[in-house]
């Protein structure tokens, strides 16, 4: 059986993509589901206004291990910082989470079961779910943008 995709927008919200992140590697390890589930991001720069803000907050971030050390030494006032920066690098993206559903013939039940709870649960809820079945119309772009996600 070809594989379907659940396709979640999340929007700028990074604790909720982080939350179904867990989820579903909570389910992997849980049901055994290594290659059956598997998942992808997609993240989009939303403007160039955002984009030049993002430059000094993403070399702030490479430099973070020494800020928490900076930390460790100086006190709060190095801390105080880091917060600022990572809030200017969550609104600058646009995330979508790309959710692969890969079982065999004899396995259907399973992967009907899959694509109807996936959705349904809380983190999923939210980020208006979409569904991608094999010879639909979106079906060879979303496979070929899984494909080329790392």
């Amino acid at each position: 059986m070809a594989y379907s995709f659940l396709i979640f927008d999340f929007g700028v919200d990074e604790d909720a993509a982080q939350q179904a992140r867990h989820r579903i590697e909570g389910w992997r390890q849980g049901f055994r589901l290594d290659k059956k589930l598997q998942l992808k991001f997609e993240r989009k720069e939303l403007e160039a206004k955002n984009d030049t803000a993002t430059k000094p907050s993403a070399k702030a971030s490479k430099g973070s291990p020494k800020a928490k050390s900076a930390s460790k030494t100086k006190g709060q006032s190095a801390g105080a910082a880091e917060p600022e920066d990572e809030s200017n690098l969550s609104p600058a993206s646009e995330i979508r989470m790309i959710v692969r559903l890969d079982f065999s013939d004899h396995e259907r039940l399973s992967h009907q079961r899959w694509l109807e709870r996936i959705p349904a649960e809380e983190p999923f809820k939210a980020a208006k779910p979409r569904v991608v079945r094999p010879g639909g119309p979106e079906f060879a772009t979303t496979e070929e943008l899984f494909e080329s996600l790392d």
